[in-house]
C-alpha cells in the first residue's frame, strides 16, 4: 500500500469543535460540584491526522475500470458496480422497464444457477448478490466473506451475463408494480413530491414521465433482452472493492474473470435540456381524506459545476437547514403554521437541480404559510445573515459532514461517484475549503440571484373543502389530475357531450334526491348476501352515514367472525368485534370504504367533486340506457333508464392484487324505494371479473 493521504481541514475543525464542546462540558460539571477548574493549566495531546486510503485502480482492455481499498478489520469483502445505465434509456411507451430488467435477473437467476439455487448458495454462505437500476446508473453488488468471495465471482458473474429472464417472473414484477401504481395516491407527501417534479421538468420529460398500466403492457421478454444487452458491457462498468484482500492477489483473479466481459458501447447519458421559464402559478390536488396541505414552491435548480455551489448549499441551510433554520425558527415556532418545514436548493450534475421549499400546515392556513415561507426568501435577500449566523451555519454543515469519510467503503463510493458523474476527484475537499470562505454577503448575493420568491410555482395538496377559496390570491388555481387510469385511450380523456352529461346528471339528481339534497344523515337496515369460497354467507348489515361529513357508522352482525362495528370519521377509524375496540389504519379505512365511495348518493352529496360527460347510449339488459362517464378519484360508467333517469348498472375497472391485473367491477340495481325524499335501489347485485359476488337486500331507509 502506498502512504496515506491527509484530510486535515475538515478534520481539524469538526475535532476542534468536539474538543471544545466536551472541555465545557467538563468544566461546567465541575463548577457545580463545586471544584475550581485550572482552565489554562489544561493540557491536550497531539490530535491524530485524519488519513484518506490510497485506492488502487486499473482497467481492462474491455473499458471496466475497477478501484481497490484493502480493508482487513473484518473478513469481508464487499463488491459494488456502477453500471452506465438507468430508466433515462427508456421509449416513453415503456416506462419501467429499466426496474422490471434488474428485478427479473436477481429473481429469475441464469441457466447454471436458477432462483431456488441461487438463493440457496448464498443463504448457506451468508452472502448477497443483488441488482438495482434508478434513472441514470444502475447498481450490482456482492457482499460475501473473504473464504466465499472468491467462489462467488463466477456465479455473480454468470447471473449478470445470462439471465435467464424467465417470464413468470416479468409477470410477477409486473404484477407488483401495477400494485405500487395502484397506491401511489395514498400518501399526500408522495403525492406533492412527485407533482412538484413534474411542474418542474414537464410531465412528458425523462424526470417526470410515470410508469403507467399501459407501459407495463407494452414491456416484452424482448425488450428486458435488449435493454440487458446495452447495459452490461465493460465499457458501461465500474467495479469497486473495498474489505479482506491484497491488491496483488486479487488483480489478477478479478482481470480473468471479468475480461469474459464483451466491451461494448458506452452508454452516452445525454438527457434533453430543461425546457422551464420562470413564471408565477398556483396548482392543486384535491385530496378530501386528509385533514392538511402539503405544500411546495419553488423552481428549477443548478448544476454541481455551479461556482457558487457551496455558497448556495449555505443559504440553504441558513432557510431551511434543521432547527436552526429560519423556516423552523420563524414559520414552525414563532408563528406555529407548520407541523414540518424543509427545503433544497438541489444541484445535480446531469441536470438541473430544484429549488424548493416545502411547508405541512393546517388547511385553514395553508395561504398564510405559503405568504410567511415566502417572505422568508424575500428577507433573506433584503437583510444580509450576520456573522454569527454565517459561523452557525458553516459549523452545521461541517458537523453533518463528519461522516462523509467515516469508512473506507464510503470513501471508495465517493471517489467512484464523481468520476461517474465527471467531477473532480477533489470536489468534496474543494467545497470545504469554498465553505470556509464565505461571507455574508456571498450569502445575499446567492439568494438575490438565484432564488426568485415572485416566480415560483406554487403545488397544493389538501383538502379542498377545507381549503375553500384561499389559494385565489396566488393566481388562477389549476387543478392537478392525478387519476389513476387504466389505458392510454382513457389517460387522453374520451371527451364526450359535457353539456349533455350535465343534463342528465340533474335528471339522476332530481330522480334520486327528490327533495333536492342529500343533507343530514344516511340510515338503512338491509341483509347482505356473499359468494364465498366456503359458500353462500348472510349477514345483517346497518348503515349511519353522512356523506358530506364523511362519518360512518357499519354494523355487520351475525358474521362467522362474530358482530363487528365499523367507527369512521375522516382518517379516523376503528372497529369493534368481542367486546374490544381496535384502531383501523388508514389502508383499512380506504379498504372498508371502497363501496362507500362509489355509491350514488356519495356522488350526488359531493357532486362538484366530479366531472361528467354523456358518452351516448348502451344496451344493458336488453334495453337502451344513457351512459354517464363520471370522473373522480375513479372513472365510473353509469348507465341511466332513459324514462326515470334512475340507474340501472354501475361499473368500473379497479386493480386486484391477487389477480395481478385489472377487474371488471359492476352493480346492478333494482327496485328503487322512494322515503324521506331519497330512492334507494333496494336490490343491488354486484359482479366482480362476471362472477356474482354479492346481492344486497334493503328493508328500511330514512333521512335524519
Amino acid at each position: 500500500m502506498k502512504p496515506m493521504k491527509r484530510l486535515s481541514i475538515l478534520f481539524f475543525a469538526l475535532v476542534f469543535s468536539v474538543a471544545c464542546a466536551t472541555q465545557e462540558q467538563a468544566t461546567q460539571q465541575t463548577q457545580q460540584r463545586g471544584v475550581p477548574v485550572d482552565v489554562e493549566g489544561l493540557t491536550y495531546p497531539e490530535l491524530n491526522p485524519y488519513q484518506i486510503p490510497e485506492i488502487e485502480t486499473f482497467e481492462l482492455d474491455n473499458g471496466i475500470k475497477f478501484y481497490l481499498v484493502e480493508d482487513d478489520e473484518v473478513p469481508l469483502i464487499n463488491l459494488n458496480m456502477i453500471v452506465r445505465a438507468g430508466s433515462f434509456m427508456e421509449p416513453d411507451e415503456k416506462v419501467g422497464l429499466a426496474g422490471i430488467m434488474a428485478n427479473v435477473i436477481r429473481n429469475g437467476g441464469s441457466e447454471a444457477y436458477p432462483e431456488n439455487e441461487l438463493n440457496q448458495l448464498l443463504e448457506d454462505r451468508a452472502a448477497r448478490i443483488e441488482f438495482g437500476m434508478g434513472f441514470t446508473s444502475g447498481s450490482v453488488t456482492l457482499n460475501a466473506l473473504n473464504e466465499d468471495f472468491y467462489d462467488l465471482l463466477p456465479v455473480l458473474l454468470d447471473v449478470m451475463m445470462k439471465p435467464l429472464l424467465p417470464q413468470e417472473k416479468i409477470d410477477l414484477a409486473i404484477t407488483q408494480r401495477r400494485s405500487g401504481i395502484s397506491r401511489r395516491n395514498d400518501n399526500a407527501q408522495q403525492i406533492g413530491s412527485r407533482e412538484f417534479g413534474r411542474l418542474i421538468y414537464g410531465e412528458d420529460s425523462p424526470q417526470g414521465r410515470m410508469m403507467e398500466h399501459w407501459t407495463l403492457d407494452a414491456i416484452t421478454r424482448e425488450d428486458l433482452a435488449d435493454f440487458h444487452k446495452s447495459a452490461y458491457t465493460g465499457e458501461n462498468l465500474m467495479i469497486g472493492l473495498v474489505g479482506d484482500f491484497k491488491v496483488e492477489e486479487i488483480k489478477p483473479i478479478l482481470e480473468q474473470i471479468f475480461s469474459e466481459i464483451p466491451a461494448g458501447e458506452k452508454n452516452e447519458i445525454e438527457l434533453p435540456e430543461v425546457d422551464y421559464n420562470f413564471d408565477s402559478s398556483i396548482h392543486f390536488v384535491d385530496k378530501r381524506d386528509v385533514n392538511q396541505s402539503v405544500i411546495l414552491m419553488g423552481h428549477i435548480g443548478g448544476m454541481r459545476d455551479n461556482p457558487d455551489y457551496a455558497a448556495l448549499q449555505a443559504m440553504n441551510e441558513v432557510l431551511s437547514g434543521g432547527f436552526s433554520g429560519r423556516l423552523f425558527q420563524n414559520v414552525r415556532s414563532d408563528q406555529g403554521l407548520a407541523y414540518s418545514v424543509f427545503g433544497n436548493y438541489g444541484s445535480s450534475a446531469l441536470f438541473p437541480g430544484q429549488f424548493y421549499a416545502g411547508v405541512f400546515t393546517q388547511s385553514s392556513t395553508t395561504a398564510e404559510a405559503i405568504k410567511s415561507v415566502r417572505n422568508e426568501m424575500i428577507k433573506l435577500q433584503e437583510e444580509p445573515v450576520s456573522q454569527e449566523e454565517l459561523d452557525d451555519t458553516r459549523n452545521s454543515i461541517l458537523n453533518s459532514l463528519v461522516f462523509r469519510y467515516d469508512s473506507r467503503s464510503r470513501v471508495l463510493r465517493e471517489r467512484m461517484s464523481n468520476e461517474y458523474l465527471g467531477l473532480p476527484a477533489n470536489a468534496f475537499e474543494s467545497y470545504i475549503e469554498e465553505l470556509q470562505t464565505l461571507t455574508p454577503a456571498d450569502i445575499q448575493r446567492v439568494a438575490s440571484q438565484y432564488m426568485r420568491p415572485d416566480e415560483m410555482r406554487i403545488l397544493v395538496v389538501g383538502h379542498g373543502g377545507e381549503i375553500g377559496d384561499q389559494l385565489n390570491e396566488f393566481g388562477n388555481v389549476q387543478e392537478v389530475d392525478i387519476e389513476i387510469r387504466r389505458s392510454l385511450e382513457e389517460q387522453e380523456v374520451v371527451s364526450g357531450d359535457v353539456a349533455g352529461g350535465a343534463e342528465w346528471f340533474n335528471k339522476m339528481s332530481g330522480a334520486i334526491l327528490q327533495n333536492g339534497n342529500m343533507e343530514g344523515t344516511f340510515k338503512q337496515e338491509g341483509i347482505v348476501e356473499l359468494n364465498s369460497p366456503m359458500g353462500a354467507v348472510s349477514l345483517t348489515r346497518n348503515e349511519e352515514i353522512n356523506f358530506k361529513e364523511n362519518t360512518f357508522l357499519i354494523e355487520m352482525l351475525n358474521t362467522p367472525q362474530g358482530d363487528i362495528t365499523f367507527n369512521i370519521s375522516g382518517n379516523q377509524g376503528t372497529a369493534s368485534l368481542g367486546g374490544q375496540e381496535f384502531p383501523l389504519q388508514p389502508a383499512q379505512i380506504q379498504q372498508q370504504l371502497g363501496e362507500y365511495k362509489v355509491h350514488y348518493l356519495n356522488i350526488l352529496a359531493n357532486r362538484d367533486e366530479f366531472s361528467v360527460d354523456m358518452m351516448g347510449t348502451e344496451e344493458v339488459n336488453g334495453e337502451d340506457t344513457i351512459l354517464l362517464r363520471v370522473r373522480g378519484d375513479k372513472t365510473l360508467n353509469f348507465f341511466l333508464n332513459m324514462n326515470t333517469a334512475l340507474p340501472v348498472k354501475m361499473s368500473y375497472e379497479d386493480f386486484n392484487p391477487q389477480m395481478g391485473g385489472d377487474i371488471l367491477v359492476e352493480m346492478y340495481y333494482n327496485q328503487w324505494t322512494v322515503s324521506d325524499g331519497v330512492a334507494v335501489a333496494y336490490e343491488v347485485v354486484s359482479k366482480v371479473a362476471g362472477e356474482d359476488q354479492a346481492t344486497v337486500r334493503i328493508s328500511d331507509h330514512s333521512i335524519e
